[in-house]
């Protein structure tokens, strides 16, 4: 009966550890610091020399 009691409190310690630890990584929480830390568009365009880059004519 005690191996059971032992059994018992471990699996429920794993389960526990697991589900901390898939909250803690989710897509969700992943994708909002990834955005927050992107550049802005003007940032990007300024930064690549978009400016310096002659204009083009285009026919139609």
């Amino acid at each position: 009966m005690k191996r059971l009691m032992i059994f018992a409190f471990a699996a429920v310690a794993l389960f526990a550890a697991t589900t901390a630890t898939a909250m803690l990584w989710s897509p969700s929480t992943k994708l909002s610091a990834g955005t927050a830390a992107m550049p802005s568009l003007n940032e990007l365009h300024t930064a690549a020399g978009v400016n310096a880059l002659p204009i083009e004519d285009v026919d139609r």
